[in-house]
């Protein structure tokens, strides 16, 4: 069923809703599961492996093999911290961003429900992921981006998908206003993350990361937030694995805004359970360049439930948090996924994060998401001649 996160009026799975009729609050997807996990060893390493926990026709699924994401120990930067350190790496996906996790089971619903029409608002790597999802699956696809502040990387991949992409004169926001407005009226169906059954896909990376621990939670989880529907959704696939059994203790969800787009940090600093929306969002992490979370309540209820934290970052902590981690283990992300690094290290120097946790970063988008950021961080190449005695003279000089 689908139920209301704040009354819980309950709906059914096979209506199209994406908020609650009776209070307008956000909606979630609940599934009675009752397995061993030793049902999921030996099955091939994507989401799907975890399919008893999606609320989804398994006959229908539309998958590019998402999910099965590397889990990548990081003893140099950890060792340096003094902690235990792993980064998901999301970048990994099919279009290059967590997204695909959510879409896969988005676009899986959008065709047990028959619609002909999928659409989105985007900052980029909703609209690239979209775009896929609905060519796999053969429908059509419309999504609204703020005009003028897209990465190419993202606009690129949402293009050559065939998706129909509208240039708004507006930020996030107004762009997820419209396209919500478009989508109550029956023109498209929305898979944004208001849609609860994007957030069942992106709850397997809970499901992974206790999976790749040995059935065990680690510490603590940190990961970007812009629109809030990942933290939220990681806790709840975590929370379903405690709830079944699976693993005895839970983490602390630990989420990183840019000071210029921090609603979320904002309303933790105040110990509220609502934001104030920013109206004029601004950060070079395009992905999280959100002023109004549409999962905010979601969000900040997977932070105080888990005894979790919040933190902000500036855009120089987020680019030289970059550079850290490509050049240090060889990770590229694109700025928003460095934030997660760039929070991991403020809360280090704060004494937030203890010395020995056990520390989930999770950089959710691939480097080449935003190439000109990348390019722009580097210097030109040095140009020499061919030849080998000079050749060894410049790298004897360098």
């Amino acid at each position: 069923m689908i139920k209301c996160i704040s009354c819980g009026e309950e709906y059914s799975l096979n209506e199209i809703i994406y908020t609650c009729e009776k209070c307008g609050s956000v909606l979630e997807v609940i599934k009675d599961v009752d397995v061993s996990k030793d049902i999921f060893s030996c099955r091939k390493q994507t989401m799907w492996k975890y399919k008893e926990f999606m609320p989804v026709d398994e006959s229908k699924i539309v998958s590019l093999e998402e999910g099965g994401t590397p889990f990548v120990k990081c003893d140099k930067l950890g060792g340096e911290l003094g902690i235990d350190l792993y980064v998901k790496v999301e970048g990994s996906n099919p279009t290059g961003s967590f997204k695909d996790r959510g879409m896969s089971v988005g676009i899986t619903k959008a065709m047990e429900l028959g619609v002909s029409t999928v659409g989105c608002a985007s900052t980029g790597n909703t609209s690239a992921s979209l775009a896929a999802y609905a060519a796999r699956a053969g429908l059509r696809c419309v999504v609204l981006l703020p005009s003028g502040k897209v990465a190419l990387g993202k606009l690129a991949q949402a293009m050559f998908h065939g998706a129909e992409v509208l240039s708004i004169k507006g930020n996030f926001d107004e762009a997820l206003e419209a396209v919500t407005a478009l989508a109550l009226e029956g023109e498209l169906y929305l898979l944004n993350s208001v849609n609860p059954f994007r957030l069942e896909g992106q709850k397997t990376i809970g499901f992974e990361i206790v999976d790749d621990l040995g059935w065990k939670s680690p510490d603590r989880v940190i990961l970007p937030v812009g629109n809030a529907g990942n933290i939220s959704a990681i806790w709840k696939g975590i929370s379903e694995f405690y709830d079944a059994g699976f693993i005895e203790n839970k983490p602390m969800m630990t989420g990183i805004q840019a000071e210029g787009a921090c609603p979320i940090v904002n309303a933790v600093r105040k110990n509220k359970m609502e934001i104030e929306t920013v109206d004029n969002p601004e950060t070079v992490a395009t992905a999280i360049r959100i002023g109004a979370p549409v999962s905010s309540l979601k969000a900040l209820r997977a932070i105080y439930d888990s005894k979790g934290y919040a933190e902000t970052v500036s855009d120089e902590e987020i680019l030289n948090a970059q550079k850290l981690l490509a050049r240090k283990e060889g990770i590229g992300v694109e700025p928003a996924s460095a934030a997660s690094i760039a929070g991991l290290l403020k809360l280090v120097d704060e004494c937030v994060v203890d010395k020995g946790e056990q520390v989930v970063c999770i950089v959710t988008g691939h480097l080449l998401k935003d190439p000109n950021t990348a390019i722009n961080a580097c210097v030109e190449p040095l140009e020499v001649e061919a030849d080998i005695k000079n050749l060894r003279e410049v790298i004897k000089k360098n």
